[in-house]
């Protein structure tokens, strides 16, 4: 492997000791060349501003001018944070002088070493360890850099992920939404987002973890109606090879995955209340007990609940615990429901058609009406943001170049259809039912009827803008099979 020329700027005042600096680099078996001498510490800030060139800088350390030691040093480190500094100093200290050294590292200088008295001729310093010394500046400098890269990289990569998963709207319920967001990333604590289906809860923890110190670690989703029982603890803490029949490899559980980083636990009202417990435990403690696994395994883990389901009410009926509830309810955030922010749907419409025709191949996206916005402001969105993406997609489906009334009647008419034949079954003065029931069999014919015209389950959850888990869940609670 050819190796690079390890370019230096000496900042030297006196030219016995410019020779002897030279004479003690010339034994390298390394390439390491002088580009430039200065004698003061302005000059050197000119160079190293005009030249990107340099990797390392010897730096005598009581240099004439005035600008000189750890001033002369920070000066340098904010112009190039990356450039490496070594010091050579004429000052009486001994090796063990500590807090001189301390003063040098934290001013940025990389290394120092004391210059031999005058009546040493030749060399600056032990020639191999001022020549080691230099490689290893070098070689720190290329690390350093490529971990800048690398955190740039990172650092794009989470800003692509807000944009993409920014939340819309100027709303006074969405921007006290954003300030909360931008306000809870910034601490450690729990969080208990709440509100009803489809209003975004795992959007809005995406956006606190990328907000967060914990940004460019794991962002882990376990939705906690979908975990089977029987399996609960090895999903979520994992096990060891041989802790049970099958277990033919060790597992990560989902907190191990998210260590040092954020869990998301969605739906955690459909927790199983047997398993609570050792939920608790790691909440309280940061242990988990892995199957199979002698001893205590510490995790590091932030978590972010959410529900759309009244968790006290769930305590007070005895099917959640109310230890569980106060760990987890820390920090609160509601998500508005789309009806109470109906001003934003025009702003979450015109997102969702310029995201979708792009992924479609479409040119741009077709206009929308006034006629057909208001039509969309009015509808009551029961599936809410959620819905209006899925209605969104219809939209462009269609394939005109404008959008009218008509068309979002269209994408809406069979829940408006359906939802107006069912209303009159149940105008019957002679036959008042409670609203409870009425609803119950309202939803369960809405749902039986979409269900009739699709394919799959997965697809019907689609049309009534619901989640897989979410829509079992009411199929289960409504008796349907």
């Amino acid at each position: 492997m050819q190796e690079r020329t390890i370019n230096l700027l000496l900042v030297e005042d006196e030219d016995f000791d410019v020779r002897r600096i030279k004479n003690t680099i010339k034994f390298s078996e390394y390439n390491i060349a002088i580009k430039d001498i200065v004698s003061n510490g302005q000059e050197a800030l000119e160079l190293v501003k005009k030249n990107n060139n340099y990797h390392v800088v010897i730096l005598d350390f009581q240099i004439s001018g005035g600008l000189m030691g750890e001033q002369l040093i920070r000066k340098i480190k904010n112009i190039r944070p990356d450039l490496q500094i070594i010091i050579v100093t004429k000052m009486t200290i001994q090796q063990t002088d500590f807090r001189f050294a301390n003063k040098l590292i934290e001013a940025g200088a990389f290394w120092f070493c004391t210059k031999y008295p005058g009546d040493v001729q030749e060399y600056i310093y032990q020639p191999t360890d001022f020549i080691m010394s230099i490689v290893n500046a070098y070689k720190k400098r290329k690390l350093q850099i490529a971990k800048n890269n690398s955190e740039k990289k990172l650092e794009k990569k989470v800003q692509d992920i807000l944009s993409e998963k920014k939340i819309i709207g100027e709303s006074p319920g969405i921007k006290k939404l954003r300030s909360k967001i931008e306000k809870y990333a910034n601490t450690e604590a729990n969080i208990l987002v709440r509100g009803e289906s489809g209003t975004g809860k795992e959007l809005i923890a995406t956006n606190i973890h990328h907000m967060s110190k914990r940004k460019y670690e794991n962002f882990v989703t376990v939705n906690c109606a979908s975990l089977p029982k029987d399996l609960i603890e090895s999903e979520l803490f994992g096990y060891e090879e041989g802790a049970f029949t099958g277990a033919k490899g060790s597992r990560q559980g989902y907190f191990e995955q998210a260590n040092k980083g954020t869990i998301f636990l969605d739906e955690i009202a459909d927790f199983p209340l047997s398993a609570q417990a050792k939920l608790l435990r790691v909440l309280q403690d940061g242990e988990i007990d892995k199957i199979g696994r002698k001893g205590k395994n510490k995790v590091d883990v932030r978590v972010i609940a959410a529900t759309n389901q009244d968790l006290k009410t769930l305590v007070a009926d005895g099917e959640f615990r109310e230890d569980l509830f106060y760990r987890l309810n820390v920090l609160t955030i509601y998500s508005p429901p789309l009806r109470e922010h109906r001003d934003d749907i025009p702003a979450l419409v015109n997102n969702y058609l310029d995201k979708y025709c792009h992924k479609m191949g479409m040119q741009a996206p077709p206009q929308i009406s006034d006629e057909a916005l208001q039509a969309l402001r009015k509808y009551q969105w029961e599936g809410n943001v959620r819905q209006l993406e899925n209605v969104s997609q219809r939209l462009l489906l269609g394939g005109d170049q404008k959008i009218t009334e008509e068309n979002v009647r269209e994408a809406l008419g069979q829940a408006q259809e359906v939802g107006q034949k069912c209303l009159d079954d149940y105008l019957d003065l002679e036959n008042i039912k409670p609203l409870r029931e009425i609803e119950k069999e309202f939803r369960g014919k809405y749902i039986n009827f979409v269900r009739d015209h699709s394919e799959t389950d997965a697809e019907a959850a689609e049309k009534l803008g619901l989640a897989p888990p979410n829509f079992h869940r009411i199929c289960k609670k409504l008796g349907i099979k």
